[in-house]
């Protein structure tokens, strides 16, 4: 269904979006810059730019600021499916037979916590659709994929029921998909441009050649900008945000290096280890834009593959080259000074019970203006 407004070809309607919202985030991280701990704050505007870049696509809603209670809703919801989903947050998740306990039963407190979580999503889901649902009949409302669907040929045939239950979850996945996903990128991306000032300044000379003073990168300078495109696929490489893909179910019985793996199997791609195959990216610990100069050299599949790839593939490229090619146009990222004047070097770990990377909360000493020209405001 999300093929319709996410292909290649449909996902350009949302280009004009991605630079006004990354417009937005400059000129929110100009007040950022300003503050003791930068990085906490920079973040933080990160999630919040892309999770207004996909409510103004999926609702046709304007997030007002981090106080938004469509924003905080959500990002709560998302919370909660996360650590959800994290095996050793609930024995249930362990021993799915442990769902038939009663709740008056010892040690059944997560059922309660489920009840909560889920009275908040819905509250969540509910509400947004809602808005969007008024908008529609007041005349109002602005092109969006929930807006569109309330009234297509492909809902034409659900009952009204089930496009209400349809179209709230498909605004869940939206939101969960195309948010927390892309702004990691981006914390992912600082990191890396405080650890290779070399790269961030080969980058920063690419664009300030090519576009000049005066413009800030947009979608379509893609194919002017190679470095920068690079350095995008090297983020990407050096840096997945899930190292561990989502699960996949073998349809069929297969052999796999001697071993079977009968249909049915629950298959978990190690991204991780495909970004480290020095057979295919040499010395792969190297943060090297350069290595995708070889045609044979592919890009990692940072978005998955086969039937469960994400559909969002084309709006997240999109959303991610734009967010990182104006934050190089107009910011310098530098390493933090500890209380004797030596930098901070930065590491990307593994999160405590987390389905990502992170980046502890230091790696920063400022973003400071790179080129005050710029028309950021």
């Amino acid at each position: 269904m999300l093929n319709n407004w996410l292909n290649a070809r449909a996902a350009k309607q949302f280009h004009e979006s991605h630079e006004g919202q990354t417009r937005i985030l400059l000129r929110r991280l100009l007040d950022v810059s300003k503050q003791d701990d930068p990085f906490k704050g920079t973040e933080s505007e990160f999630f919040l730019s892309m999770a207004s870049a996909m409510f103004q696509s999926a609702y046709g809603y304007h997030i007002q600021g981090h106080d938004d209670p469509f924003f905080k809703g959500a990002k709560e919801a998302i919370e909660h499916l996360f650590n959800a989903h994290m095996y050793t947050n609930f024995w249930v998740n362990i021993f799915p037979a442990l769902s038939y306990v009663p709740d008056w039963f010892h040690g059944t407190g997560w059922k309660r916590t489920a009840r909560e979580w889920r009275k908040q999503k819905e509250w969540t889901m509910n509400s947004t659709l809602q808005w969007t649902k008024d908008q529609v009949t007041a005349g109002s409302a602005e092109p969006s994929i929930l807006g569109a669907l309330l009234d297509h040929k492909l809902t034409s045939k659900w009952t009204q029921e089930d496009k209400e239950y349809r179209l709230k979850e498909l605004g869940m996945i939206l939101y969960s998909g195309g948010t927390d996903t892309s702004a990691n990128v981006l914390v992912k991306f600082v990191a890396a441009m405080v650890l290779n000032p070399k790269v961030q300044a080969k980058a920063q000379q690419e664009i300030d050649t090519v576009l000049g003073p005066l413009k800030l990168p947009k979608v379509e300078d893609e194919e002017r900008l190679p470095y920068v495109r690079n350095l995008v696929m090297e983020t990407l490489r050096s840096h997945p945000v899930l190292p561990i893909a989502v699960p996949h179910v073998c349809y069929e019985d297969d052999v796999y290096r001697g071993y079977d793996i009968p249909k049915g199997t629950v298959l978990i791609g190690n991204i991780w280890a495909m970004s480290r195959d020095e057979s295919i990216y040499k010395d792969p610990e190297v943060f090297d834009p350069d290595r995708f100069l070889d045609p044979k050299v592919p890009p990692l599949s940072a978005f998955g593959w086969g039937r469960r790839k994400c559909p969002g593939v084309y709006y997240g490229q999109a959303a991610v080259f734009t967010s990182i090619a104006s934050l190089l146009a107009t910011f310098n990222l530098t390493k933090k000074l500890d209380s004797n004047g030596r930098e901070i070097i930065p590491e990307i770990e593994d999160g405590s019970n987390s389905m990502t990377l992170y980046v502890p909360q230091h790696p920063i000493e400022r973003i400071s203006s790179n080129q005050v020209s710029k028309p950021v405001v």
